[in-house]
Parts: structure tokens; C-alpha cells; sequence
């Protein structure tokens, strides 16, 4: 299944700079059980996103959407 994620965080510290807003999109292919664990560990994990970004030391809010993409290799 093809997927698009789109990860907004804002007021974030990255190598000692505050932020005010990075947006980041991308495109992969995932299967359905894949998106479950990543959205189960988005929810229960408190630092889902420092523990996986290199530099990164806090965010003050972020949210993280997942859109099915429509599949065109059948149109």
C-alpha cells in the first residue's frame, strides 16, 4: 500500500536552535500492519520523535497524518 506521510513539528531544538516550524512529506510503500505499530508507538510514545532524529532535543507540538494514496497503475 502506497502511503504519504506528512510530520509537523513546531517550536523544536535541534543542535541548540529553536525552530519555529519544519513540515516534512514523504511517500513509501508500507503494509497495513506497518502503519498500526507506527501509529500505536506515535500515540504511547512520549519521545516518539527525539529517540529517532539525530540532533533533535525537544518539540514543543507535532503531528503526524498518513494518507492512503490512490494506487494509478490501474488507470
Amino acid at each position: 500500500m502506497k502511503v504519504k506521510f506528512i510530520l509537523t513539528m513546531e517550536d523544536l531544538v535541534v543542535d541548540d536552535k529553536l525552530i519555529d516550524r519544519v513540515i516534512l512529506n514523504w511517500e513509501t510503500d508500507v503494509d497495513q500492519g506497518d502503519i498500526l505499530k507506527m501509529s500505536h508507538e506515535w500515540i504511547t510514545s512520549q519521545n516518539f520523535l527525539t529517540t529517532r532524529m539525530e540532533g533533535l532535543t525537544r518539540v514543543g507540538e507535532s503531528s503526524l497524518t498518513i494518507e492512503p494514496m490512490e494506487d494509478t497503475a490501474d488507470v
